[in-house]
């Protein structure tokens, strides 16, 4: 049975990430600080669904502080989903990304060195790409413009993979992520606020024109991808590699409000205001490589997944 560390075990992506692997028989080593960015209890509520799991130990532990990471059982491969996230709050706080997502990461890299493991999967971001020209994002792309500390605390968390792989002969594959949402979003997230203030009767604020858009991808596909990313390292001798897990399917910031009010059954109460720094003008993936090399394909539409959102919404608040 192999052994799976998940750092970040309690949050949106990887509490569901934990409960696939143990479906699928692996051993899930959870990992989770519970930083305070928001409530601890929505983290405690995603452990709930598998804490109990025979296959499942959970270690609570900071990754920025390397002699702590060093207590954890041996194990086979570790998933980093662990970081500080938000574009907007690393412009106002950029030393605690440095810290988290640059200063972990390290430590991570300097475990699996010490334990002679060399399989990591790495959760980057599509926020890496900036306001390319090029449309739709390859894999291939330089991503040498990052717009915000947060992107470019992932652009670095590639980079320093890479040195990994090269010196230590260690398997990397960075999975650049495009605005995951579904059941369990982090409350800080676009889709979660709204639905909260529209069912509240409250008006939204709308950045922008609305003319932005995201490659929404809901949480069930990028989970598959994750896996299927872990299946194929372990067929790998050696490998390093960059993969996009979107749905290769770009929707308007009006777009989505308008799909949300319309699901809710309310009339739209919009409150326009400046475009904010930091965001980039739209995310749109090609993943013509995660088809070809991981067998990656996105199942769920972004109105089901809206759907399917304020379904768990509804039940949950």
């Amino acid at each position: 049975m192999k052994k799976i560390v998940v750092v970040g075990c309690a949050g949106f992506i990887g509490s569901h990430l934990c409960e696939e692997l143990l479906e699928k028989g692996f051993y899930v080593i959870g990992v989770d600080n519970f930083d305070d960015f928001y409530p601890k209890t929505i983290k405690d509520n995603n452990l709930a669904a598998f804490t109990q799991h025979k296959n499942f130990e959970f270690h609570e532990l900071d990754i920025t502080q390397a002699s702590k990471l060093k207590t954890l059982p041996q194990f086979d491969l570790i998933v980093n989903l662990a970081a500080k996230a938000g574009v907007r709050p690393s412009i106002q706080t950029p030393n605690d990304y440095i810290k988290s997502n640059i200063q972990g990461n390290q430590n991570i890299l300097d475990l699996l060195v010490n334990r002679s493991v060399k399989k990591y999967v790495f959760a980057s971001s599509s926020s890496i790409y900036g306001n390319t020209s090029e449309i739709p994002f390859r894999e291939d792309n330089p991503c040498n413009e990052p717009i915000s500390p947060y992107a470019y605390s992932k652009k670095t968390g590639e980079m320093m993979n890479y040195a990994y792989h090269k010196l230590y002969d260690i398997s990397i594959l960075n999975l650049r992520f495009f605005t995951v949402f579904g059941p369990r979003q982090r409350p800080d997230l676009a889709i979660h606020k709204f639905v909260k203030l529209i069912k509240n009767d409250t008006p939204i604020e709308m950045y922008g024109d609305g003319s932005s858009a995201r490659d929404y991808t809901f949480v069930a596909d990028t989970v598959d991808g994750i896996i299927k990313s872990i299946n194929y390292i372990f067929e790998q001798d050696t490998t390093f590699d960059h993969f996009n897990l979107g749905n290769h399917y770009p929707v308007t910031l009006k777009k989505m409000i308008d799909t949300i009010y319309s699901t809710l059954n309310k009339t739209p109460n919009i409150v326009q205001k400046p475009h904010q720094k930091g965001e980039v003008d739209i995310t749109f993936a090609d993943i013509t490589k995660a088809q070809n090399k991981l067998g990656y394909n996105p199942e769920t539409s972004f109105e089901n997944g809206i759907k399917k959102f304020i379904d768990w919404y509804e039940k949950t608040n």
